[in-house]
């Protein structure tokens, strides 16, 4: 994950909320992308390592266990920027141009200068990510396919031209839920749009954001008819509020025109707020420790290069540029 700000409920929706389980059923392996935050943010990095380790907090909130997963910081382990090198030598570059966040992320982000060799081969940085750890499975939101099935055509290729099966081809594991809205209604939760709650937010800040929620715009009155489908709102009550049956009468109400936006979204606060509460209580305690987690990650990072050394001792070998 990108230390590029503070985490959100998208976040949390699209990516984290996937990860936890995946704690009981395999050796996971869960690292801050602060080289990859350089692809597009490079010009001014002053918060990467206070975001890393706010972010981990928040790992920690959701319910991440550096007990039973590892957690450590990319840049640690200098062996993905080999791997990419490598992988790069028999990568074509069109494989990169059409990779289709190339095209969007550029109109998406005019004011930044995307224009660098770093921007366009991100997604070849994430192949050496997933392939340096053997990972049979990765968990992606729909967003994120595109890039695995790179990750996918490059090991293959890799493995096609040395010979063997030096680098593992990954498989995706599809987030359930996926792509949370903004509350703007825009069709995604972006801290570049600045349509987010944030794990972080306090209770009345979250609030406050909730209840000036887009909704829909035809319903002047609470008298009047309203919409569900693809009304924000709701999509945050189905996601976030474990009360199904109030839910669906809140629903029914709102579609007859007998329930006022103010009592839907007082609603939805109080949900959310329950939600976040105990994350809240468990990403204190982990800043409460700055020590500790710091050595969380330091001990991951050397953890994660125990792993790295091996499989690039396998890279090297079927490259054949081993020196003894």
């Amino acid at each position: 994950m990108r230390p590029t700000g503070r985490l959100h409920l998208g976040h949390l929706v699209g990516a984290l909320g996937n990860w936890v389980p995946l704690q009981e059923q395999y050796d996971c392996f869960y690292f801050v992308a602060d080289w990859h935050a350089l692809t597009s943010d490079f010009a001014d990095t002053s918060q990467l390592t206070a975001y890393a380790y706010e972010n981990v907090a928040d790992w920690m909130g959701a319910g991440l266990d550096p007990e039973r997963s590892t957690f450590f910081i990319q840049s640690l382990v200098p062996e993905h920027a080999e791997l990419y090198l490598l992988l790069s030598m028999v990568v074509p570059v069109p494989w990169l141009e059409r990779v289709p966040t190339y095209k969007e992320q550029q109109d998406a982000l005019k004011d930044k200068d995307l224009s660098s060799i770093g921007f366009l081969g991100y997604p070849l940085l994430q192949t050496a990510d997933v392939a340096m750890y053997d990972a049979r499975f990765v968990p992606v939101g729909e967003d994120q396919v595109a890039h695995l099935e790179l990750a996918r055509e490059a090991v293959r290729r890799f493995n096609n031209f040395f010979g063997g099966e030096a680098l593992v081809e990954p498989q995706p594991l599809l987030t359930p839920f996926g792509r949370l809205p903004g509350l703007d209604g825009d069709k995604k939760m972006s801290k570049s749009l600045g349509n987010t709650i944030h794990l972080s937010d306090s209770s009345d800040e979250l609030k406050k954001k909730v209840m000036r929620m887009y909704t829909d715009p035809k319903r002047v009155r609470a008298d009047i008819p309203g919409t569900v489908e693809g009304n924000p709102v709701f999509t945050y009550h189905d996601a976030f509020n474990p009360n199904k049956a109030d839910v669906e009468d809140l629903k029914a109400r709102y579609r007859a025109g007998k329930v006022g936006d103010v009592e839907v979204k007082t609603k939805l606060a109080n949900a959310l707020n329950a939600y976040l509460d105990p994350i809240r209580e468990r990403r204190a305690a982990a800043l409460a420790t700055p020590e500790q987690l710091k050595e969380i990650l330091f001990e991951g990072s050397r953890r994660a290069r125990k792993v790295a050394g091996e499989t690039m001792g396998r890279v090297r070998e079927a490259m054949r540029i081993v020196y003894r």
